[in-house]
């Protein structure tokens, strides 16, 4: 693994969420687009929830990784945007479990949750983007 990350700053105080607030590492940077909740047809994945959007936007994000020779251990940090407030709840369940498995050891890049009033079509709802050295 080519990322080190700092999971506490003890002057920093409470983190609202699984992440690291710094990361660091060596290699060649790689900037991925953000990935939304949708399956290679386009369509929306089981009900289209915001839960099953955020695990399939990590799952595309995961195609992308493979496809350029990365894991999610090679992860520097993650952009999420979502759109509307209440959607946080539905994005946190999601990414804990994901993060569960990608993540065992509990150690978590770095990652800036923006609000946003819509993405590319209306019918998502998540999109995460990544920077990740290899």
């Amino acid at each position: 693994m080519s990322v080190k990350f700092t999971p506490n700053i003890p002057e920093l105080g409470k983190l609202y969420g699984a992440y690291s607030p710094a990361s660091s590492g060596s290699g060649t940077l790689h900037s991925i687009a953000g990935q939304l909740g949708g399956l290679p047809d386009g369509a929306l994945p089981g009900d289209g929830s915001v839960y099953a959007q955020t695990k399939q936007s990590f799952a595309n994000l995961k195609t992308v990784l493979d496809g350029i020779g990365l894991t999610f251990a090679d992860v520097l940090r993650f952009n999420t945007f979502i759109v509307n407030r209440e959607s946080i709840p539905e994005f946190m369940e999601a990414r804990r479990e994901v993060f569960a498995e990608i993540y065992p050891d509990g150690e978590y890049p770095p990652n800036t949750l923006v609000l946003v009033a819509g993405l590319v079509e209306e019918q998502f709802s998540v999109e995460i983007e990544a920077l990740a050295i290899g």
